[in-house]
Protein backbone atom coordinates (compact mmCIF):
# COMPACT_ATOMS: atom_id res chain seq x y z
CA UNK A 1 0.00 0.00 0.00
CA UNK A 2 1.51 3.06 -1.05
CA UNK A 3 0.30 5.86 0.74
CA UNK A 4 3.50 7.34 2.39
CA UNK A 5 7.19 7.03 1.44
CA UNK A 6 8.91 4.75 3.99
CA UNK A 7 5.20 3.22 5.29
CA UNK A 8 4.44 -0.36 4.48
CA UNK A 9 1.30 -1.84 5.57
CA UNK A 10 0.52 -5.32 5.79
CA UNK A 11 -1.67 -7.12 3.11
CA UNK A 12 -2.16 -10.06 4.37
CA UNK A 13 -5.00 -12.99 5.41
CA UNK A 14 -4.12 -13.94 8.99
CA UNK A 15 -2.51 -10.49 9.72
CA UNK A 16 -5.63 -9.03 9.26
CA UNK A 17 -8.12 -11.66 11.00
CA UNK A 18 -5.70 -11.17 14.10
CA UNK A 19 -6.14 -7.10 13.76
CA UNK A 20 -9.99 -7.76 13.61
CA UNK A 21 -10.27 -9.66 16.71
CA UNK A 22 -7.63 -7.14 18.74
CA UNK A 23 -10.75 -4.48 17.91
CA UNK A 24 -13.40 -6.63 18.77
CA UNK A 25 -14.53 -5.56 22.64
CA UNK A 26 -15.19 -8.81 23.50
CA UNK A 27 -11.33 -10.22 23.59
CA UNK A 28 -10.10 -11.16 26.98
CA UNK A 29 -6.61 -9.58 28.31
CA UNK A 30 -5.32 -13.26 27.69
CA UNK A 31 -5.74 -13.44 24.18
CA UNK A 32 -5.06 -10.07 23.69
CA UNK A 33 -2.02 -10.31 24.54
CA UNK A 34 -1.76 -13.37 22.86
CA UNK A 35 -2.74 -12.23 19.24
CA UNK A 36 -0.05 -8.86 19.71
CA UNK A 37 2.47 -11.46 20.47
CA UNK A 38 1.85 -13.50 17.29
CA UNK A 39 1.51 -10.10 15.32
CA UNK A 40 4.50 -9.15 15.72
CA UNK A 41 5.89 -12.36 14.50
CA UNK A 42 4.26 -12.00 11.74
CA UNK A 43 5.15 -8.36 10.80
CA UNK A 44 8.81 -9.10 12.27
CA UNK A 45 9.42 -11.57 9.15
CA UNK A 46 9.14 -8.88 7.09
CA UNK A 47 10.59 -6.16 8.79
CA UNK A 48 13.95 -8.00 9.30
CA UNK A 49 14.10 -9.04 5.78
CA UNK A 50 17.06 -6.68 5.34
CA UNK A 51 19.29 -8.18 8.16
CA UNK A 52 22.96 -9.20 7.31
CA UNK A 53 24.03 -12.30 6.27
CA UNK A 54 26.94 -14.35 6.29
CA UNK A 55 28.37 -18.13 4.69
CA UNK A 56 29.18 -20.66 7.46
CA UNK A 57 30.05 -24.14 6.67
CA UNK A 58 28.41 -26.54 8.31
CA UNK A 59 27.81 -30.47 8.85
CA UNK A 60 24.92 -31.76 6.89
CA UNK A 61 23.79 -35.58 7.19
CA UNK A 62 25.18 -36.19 3.50
CA UNK A 63 28.13 -33.56 3.03
CA UNK A 64 29.32 -30.49 4.37
CA UNK A 65 27.77 -27.49 2.73
CA UNK A 66 28.06 -23.74 3.14
CA UNK A 67 25.09 -22.05 3.63
CA UNK A 68 24.10 -18.58 5.36
CA UNK A 69 23.19 -17.44 8.59
CA UNK A 70 22.89 -13.83 10.34
CA UNK A 71 25.39 -11.63 10.56
CA UNK A 72 24.57 -9.39 13.33
CA UNK A 73 22.26 -8.85 15.84
CA UNK A 74 18.81 -6.49 16.52
CA UNK A 75 17.65 -4.56 19.26
CA UNK A 76 13.94 -4.27 19.59
CA UNK A 77 12.94 -1.23 21.58
CA UNK A 78 9.14 -1.42 23.38
CA UNK A 79 7.74 1.95 24.47
CA UNK A 80 6.48 0.71 27.86
CA UNK A 81 4.45 -0.38 28.72
CA UNK A 82 2.36 -1.70 25.40
CA UNK A 83 5.10 -2.38 23.89
CA UNK A 84 6.13 -5.03 25.85
CA UNK A 85 3.59 -7.24 24.63
CA UNK A 86 5.42 -7.46 20.84
CA UNK A 87 8.53 -8.42 22.22
CA UNK A 88 8.07 -11.65 22.41
CA UNK A 89 6.88 -12.12 18.97
CA UNK A 90 10.16 -10.36 17.49
CA UNK A 91 12.32 -12.07 19.74
CA UNK A 92 10.97 -15.83 18.99
CA UNK A 93 12.46 -14.81 15.35
CA UNK A 94 15.93 -14.36 17.17
CA UNK A 95 16.78 -15.40 20.35
CA UNK A 96 19.95 -13.54 20.56
CA UNK A 97 17.93 -10.55 20.03
CA UNK A 98 19.12 -7.69 22.37
CA UNK A 99 16.14 -5.68 24.59
CA UNK A 100 16.15 -2.16 25.32
CA UNK A 101 13.22 -0.56 27.06
CA UNK A 102 11.72 3.21 26.69
CA UNK A 103 9.15 4.08 29.70
CA UNK A 104 6.98 6.88 27.80
CA UNK A 105 3.22 8.34 29.44
CA UNK A 106 1.55 11.14 27.90
CA UNK A 107 -0.27 13.65 29.79
CA UNK A 108 -3.85 13.16 28.77
CA UNK A 109 -4.54 16.56 28.88
CA UNK A 110 -1.65 17.88 26.44
CA UNK A 111 -1.05 14.70 24.55
CA UNK A 112 2.46 15.36 24.91
CA UNK A 113 4.67 12.66 26.09
CA UNK A 114 7.10 12.19 29.24
CA UNK A 115 9.65 10.11 29.72
CA UNK A 116 10.19 8.17 32.78
CA UNK A 117 12.84 5.18 32.28
CA UNK A 118 15.21 4.54 29.37
CA UNK A 119 17.95 1.79 28.87
CA UNK A 120 19.54 0.25 26.02
CA UNK A 121 22.36 -2.02 25.13
CA UNK A 122 26.04 -0.93 25.13
CA UNK A 123 26.42 -1.84 21.81
CA UNK A 124 23.20 -0.93 20.39
CA UNK A 125 24.52 1.47 17.49
CA UNK A 126 25.98 -1.22 15.95
CA UNK A 127 22.87 -2.74 14.58
CA UNK A 128 19.34 -2.78 13.22
CA UNK A 129 16.99 -0.80 16.32
CA UNK A 130 13.04 -1.85 16.16
CA UNK A 131 11.03 0.84 18.22
CA UNK A 132 7.52 -1.01 19.20
CA UNK A 133 4.32 -0.22 20.38
CA UNK A 134 0.79 -1.60 19.34
CA UNK A 135 -0.48 2.31 18.19
CA UNK A 136 0.82 5.13 16.63
CA UNK A 137 -1.76 7.45 16.89
CA UNK A 138 -0.37 11.12 17.76
CA UNK A 139 2.96 10.08 17.02
CA UNK A 140 4.24 12.24 19.78
CA UNK A 141 5.03 9.11 21.95
CA UNK A 142 7.45 7.33 19.04
CA UNK A 143 8.76 10.52 17.76
CA UNK A 144 10.26 10.89 21.47
CA UNK A 145 11.69 7.60 21.16
CA UNK A 146 13.43 7.73 18.01
CA UNK A 147 14.73 10.88 18.78
CA UNK A 148 16.01 8.90 22.31
CA UNK A 149 17.68 6.12 20.22
CA UNK A 150 19.18 8.12 17.26
CA UNK A 151 21.21 10.86 19.89
CA UNK A 152 22.64 7.26 21.51
CA UNK A 153 23.78 6.71 18.20
CA UNK A 154 21.57 4.49 16.29
CA UNK A 155 21.19 4.89 12.61
CA UNK A 156 19.61 1.75 11.14
CA UNK A 157 15.90 2.62 13.09
CA UNK A 158 12.33 0.79 11.98
CA UNK A 159 8.85 1.50 13.90
CA UNK A 160 6.57 -1.51 13.91
CA UNK A 161 3.02 -1.10 15.15
CA UNK A 162 -0.08 -2.79 14.99
CA UNK A 163 -2.62 0.27 14.41
CA UNK A 164 -0.96 3.51 12.37
CA UNK A 165 -2.69 6.62 12.09
CA UNK A 166 -2.53 9.09 9.34
CA UNK A 167 -2.03 11.69 11.94
CA UNK A 168 0.65 9.91 13.40
CA UNK A 169 2.38 8.92 10.47
CA UNK A 170 2.48 12.19 8.91
CA UNK A 171 4.40 13.78 12.52
CA UNK A 172 6.98 10.68 12.56
CA UNK A 173 7.47 10.90 8.56
CA UNK A 174 7.75 14.69 8.40
CA UNK A 175 10.73 14.43 11.69
CA UNK A 176 12.35 11.95 11.04
CA UNK A 177 12.48 10.82 6.85
CA UNK A 178 14.84 7.98 7.35
CA UNK A 179 12.32 5.62 9.87
CA UNK A 180 10.96 2.81 7.66
CA UNK A 181 7.22 2.21 9.66
CA UNK A 182 5.63 -0.70 9.48
CA UNK A 183 1.97 -1.44 10.79
CA UNK A 184 -0.71 -4.14 10.42
CA UNK A 185 -3.73 -1.16 9.93
CA UNK A 186 -3.90 2.30 8.43
CA UNK A 187 -6.21 4.74 9.88
CA UNK A 188 -6.92 7.71 7.84
CA UNK A 189 -8.31 10.46 9.02
CA UNK A 190 -8.26 12.54 12.46
CA UNK A 191 -7.99 11.31 16.08
CA UNK A 192 -10.80 11.46 18.67
CA UNK A 193 -11.12 13.98 21.46
CA UNK A 194 -8.52 12.34 23.46
CA UNK A 195 -5.81 11.37 20.80
CA UNK A 196 -7.32 7.76 19.80
CA UNK A 197 -7.79 6.11 16.74
CA UNK A 198 -11.57 5.59 16.60
CA UNK A 199 -11.19 2.13 14.41
CA UNK A 200 -8.74 0.66 16.84
CA UNK A 201 -8.54 -1.34 19.85
CA UNK A 202 -8.61 1.36 22.44
CA UNK A 203 -5.77 1.38 24.67
CA UNK A 204 -3.54 -1.82 24.11
CA UNK A 205 -1.42 -1.36 27.47
CA UNK A 206 -4.53 -1.03 29.44
CA UNK A 207 -6.19 -4.07 27.29
CA UNK A 208 -2.51 -6.14 27.86
CA UNK A 209 -2.40 -6.10 31.28
CA UNK A 210 -6.33 -6.62 32.06
CA UNK A 211 -6.49 -2.79 33.40
CA UNK A 212 -9.33 -1.87 31.70
CA UNK A 213 -12.38 -3.65 29.79
CA UNK A 214 -14.37 -2.01 27.17
CA UNK A 215 -17.04 -5.07 27.31
CA UNK A 216 -20.85 -4.02 27.14
CA UNK A 217 -21.98 -3.91 30.86
CA UNK A 218 -24.85 -6.69 31.35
Amino acid sequence: MDLFPNLTVFDHPLIAHKVSHLCDVNTGSKEFGELVKELGMLMGYEALKDLKMKTVTVQAPLSVIETPVLAEDFTIVPILRAGLGMVDGLRALSPTAKIGHIGLYRDEETLMPHTYYFKLPVDVAEGQVIIVDPALATGGSVDAAVQYVKDAGCTRIKVMCVFASEVGVSLLLEKHPDVHIYAARYAPGPLDEHGYIPTAAGDAGDRVCGTVSYKPKK
